[in-house]
Formats: structure tokens, C-alpha cells, sequence
């Protein structure tokens, strides 16, 4: 095996970890965000769901 073609089975493994962990950072902040809009629009709703409640009870 010739030095470069070792080289280039190093770069290969290396640009696959890198991609590996690139992905997996922005899975978990695509996870992240889309918790977020969810919590967001339940308090949303909920907010509106009492407010209904205490404007008709008062």
C-alpha cells in the first residue's frame, strides 16, 4: 500500500467521524427546536383555555 492511498483511507475515516458527529449535533438541536414550538403552542393553548374560563366564572 502506497503512502498516499493510506492517507487517503485516513481522510476517508476521518471525514466520517466528522460527518457523524455533525449529524448527530443537528438532530439533537432539530429535536430541540421542535420541543420547543410544541411546549410553545400547548402553553399557548392552555393560556387561552383559562383565560376563556376565568373571563366566563367571573
Amino acid at each position: 500500500m502506497t503512502k498516499n492511498g493510506l492517507w487517503t483511507i485516513v481522510g476517508v475515516v476521518v471525514a466520517v467521524v466528522i460527518a457523524w458527529v455533525l449529524v448527530n449535533v443537528i438532530f439533537s438541536l432539530l429535536a430541540f427546536i421542535v420541543k420547543l414550538v410544541i411546549v410553545a403552542v400547548v402553553a399557548a393553548v392552555v393560556f387561552f383555555v383559562l383565560r376563556g374560563m376565568l373571563r366566563r366564572s367571573s
